[in-house]
């Protein structure tokens, strides 16, 4: 892309629950942050898939999704991503075969490969129902492709006779599949499949230039891409001013060292009760600074610039945002101030506009 063009740009949602609020709040809040986006005029609305931590809600994408769906006329929605190790492939593709009947022409089936959990709550999906064997993702993920298409997927026996299987019967379209993930392995089976593939730079910018070296080199055009496909994910804070913007970070600061040093998770802090608490334990200290660094954190004009030079270094031509501004302590509960500020901001100066 040129830098005379800036990116379009999507949503990616964690759906987080801040200190105070309840589930119900926290959805709420992000089905009115999808609907926004889709005023905006963004180009896609991803929700990812964590289990058992206090401040995500995000636990069930395609349900989500629906909510989504139902709540929007024009954006893309679906998962970024399904943790396929955690369900049955056929399972996933009905799941997403009946989204597109939904929402026909706008439905993203993004699939991970990690678990998106910790391994107790590993086992306990494993325990609790169908899920897949990681060592047959590949397998797997065509598998889905197959499924959810209006062709379906053939069985064929040791006997010689064949079983056809489609996701949903008289299927009329075929949810766009996406790969994601952050390694080598990711990127280069995504290249074997001819699969558009997302890196998450959200998640570790670790190993960026590498895995799209390699998804873009090994590449293999197929039905669902001709050419390789790609854009990146980025955590951002938008607001009228720069200080502001710090102060919403610092939750989201806080929360990332608590992950990093293993510590117990608990919802995410106000802006409050993050600079409270900061003044006593110093827990985020210098990872403010790392972070700062790697995240787009600033002004609506400032944000905006810095992505644009983003989406040119690594030649792509979207950047999907995970918008993690924290909220103040006077803020509703079943909005998301902050984070709403941060896409209408960026909004206002792109393409979206």
């Amino acid at each position: 892309m040129s830098a005379d063009r800036p990116p379009a740009l999507s949503v990616l949602d964690l759906v987080p629950v801040r200190a105070g609020q309840n589930s119900p709040q926290a959805v709420a809040a992000s089905l009115a942050l999808a609907a926004r986006a889709d005023e905006l005029g963004f180009r896609r609305y991803w929700f990812a898939e964590h289990h058992n931590m206090p401040a995500v809600a995000s636990t069930t994408p395609p349900v989500l999704a629906a909510a989504a769906a139902a709540r929007t006329r024009r954006i893309r929605v679906g998962s970024g991503g399904v943790m396929l190790p955690n369900h049955a492939p056929l399972v996933v593709a009905e799941q997403f075969a009946a989204l597109e009947a939904i929402a026909p022409g706008r439905i993203d089936l993004g699939i991970g490969r990690a678990p998106g959990s910790d391994p107790v709550v590993t086992h306990l999906l494993r325990q609790s129902g169908p899920t897949s064997d990681v060592e047959r993702f590949p397998e797997h993920v065509r598998d889905i492709m197959a499924l959810v298409s209006p062709e379906g997927a053939s069985l064929r026996f040791t006997s010689g006779g064949t079983y056809d299987v489609h996701a949903t019967p008289a299927a009329s379209g075929t949810p766009e599949v996406w790969l994601l993930g952050s390694s080598d392995y990711s990127a280069q089976l995504a290249a074997s499949l001819g699969l558009p593939y997302v890196f998450a730079n959200h998640f570790s910018g670790e190993g960026l230039e590498r895995a799209l070296d390699l998804y873009r080199a090994q590449f293999q055009p197929s039905a669902a891409a001709a050419e390789p496909r790609t854009f990146l994910t980025v955590n951002a804070i938008v607001a009228p001013d720069a200080g502001e913007a710090e102060e919403r970070m610092l939750p989201q600061a806080r929360m990332m060292a608590r992950l990093r040093g293993n510590r117990p998770l608990v919802p995410l802090e106000t802006v409050e009760q993050a600079a409270a608490a900061e003044a006593e334990d110093g827990l985020a200290g210098a990872l403010v600074d790392s972070l700062r660094d790697r995240w787009f954190v600033g002004t609506a004009d400032d944000v905006a610039s810095r992505i644009a030079t983003f989406a040119e270094r690594w030649g792509v031509d979207e950047v999907m945002v995970s918008p993690v501004a924290a909220s103040y302590d006077a803020e509703p509960l079943d909005v998301s101030p902050g984070r709403l500020q941060t896409l209408e901001l960026l909004a206002a100066g792109g393409p979206n506009s």
